[in-house]
C-alpha cells in the first residue's frame, strides 16, 4: 500500500515526535558542533565521533550528497537562510529522511560569514507513517513536495527571529486568510528569497493578508490541497 504525496505532506505537519538536533559549523576551522540529538539522528552515541564536513557528507545518500554539498557551500558564502530535504545513511546503515535548516552568522569585525547554525529534523517517522514498506518512490516524491514548506519555514524563522513551529503557524495563518494552499504561499517566499536579497520586511509582506492577496489571485483556490480553506 502506498500513500499519496499530499497525505504524507499533511503527516509531516503533525506532531509525530520528530527528533530535532542542533548544529554549528565554523567556516574558519571547518569544525562542527552537534547536540546530543544530532548524534542520535546520525546513529551515534553523543560524543562517539568527532563531526567533520567529511563525516557529514559521507552519511548523505549518494544521490543527494552533491546537492547538499552545494547548499552548504553557497550558504557559507552568502549567509542567507537555507533548507534542504534529503536522505542519509546513518551509522547503523538505516536510510533516514532529514530536513536541515540554517543560516550564516557574520563576524562582527569583518562582516564575513564565520559560521553556519541551525537544525537537523528527522522526519523519517512521519514519512513512514503514511507510506508502506513498498512506498520508497512515494516517499521521495513527498519529500520533494515538502521541500518548499521546510525551506520557507527556515527563511521565516531566521528572518523574523522566531522558532520554526511559529514560522509554520505564520504560513498556515496566511493560507487560511487567503484561501491559498500552504505550499503555494511557501513557494512564493522561497522564490522571492532565491531572486533577491530577502529581508524581514519582504517576508512580512508575503505573510500579511493584504499583501498575500496577490498570491491568492495567482495560485487560485486551494481546494483540499493544503488546509488553506477557512473554516475547514
Amino acid at each position: 500500500m502506498t500513500a499519496e504525496p499530499m497525505e504524507i505532506e499533511r503527516a509531516l505537519t503533525l506532531g509525530l515526535n520528530h527528533v530535532v538536533g542542533r548544529y554549528r559549523y565554523s567556516i574558519a576551522t571547518q569544525g562542527w558542533w552537534w547536540s546530543d540529538e544530532t548524534f542520535q539522528i546520525h546513529g551515534f552515541e553523543p560524543g562517539e565521533v568527532v563531526p567533520t564536513t567529511t563525516l557529514v557528507l559521507a552519511h548523505k545518500h549518494p544521490e543527494d550528497r552533491a546537492r547538499v554539498s552545494r547548499v552548504l557551500a553557497s550558504a557559507a558564502v552568502s549567509g542567507e537562510p537555507f533548507s534542504s530535504v534529503h536522505r542519509i545513511m546513518d551509522a547503523r546503515g538505516r536510510e533516514r529522511t532529514l530536513t536541515v535548516i540554517g543560516r550564516g552568522r557574520r563576524d562582527a569585525r569583518t562582516r564575513k560569514v564565520s559560521e553556519l547554525v541551525g537544525y537537523f529534523v528527522d522526519v523519517t517517522a512521519a514519512v513512514s507513517a503514511r507510506a508502506g514498506e513498498a512506498a520508497s518512490a512515494s516517499i521521495r516524491a513527498s519529500a520533494a513536495t515538502r521541500a518548499p514548506i521546510e525551506q520557507a519555514k527556515g527563511i521565516i524563522a531566521f528572518s523574523l527571529g522566531i522558532e520554526t513551529e511559529d514560522a509554520f503557524e505564520r504560513l498556515r495563518t496566511t493560507s487560511n486568510v487567503t484561501n491559498v494552499a500552504v505550499r503555494d504561499v511557501a513557494r512564493r517566499i522561497v522564490e522571492m528569497a532565491s531572486t533577491q536579497k530577502c529581508s524581514a520586511a519582504d517576508v512580512i509582506a508575503v505573510l500579511e493578508p493584504r499583501h498575500s492577496a496577490n498570491v491568492a489571485g495567482a495560485a487560485g483556490p486551494a481546494g483540499d490541497e493544503g488546509g488553506g480553506v477557512p473554516g475547514a
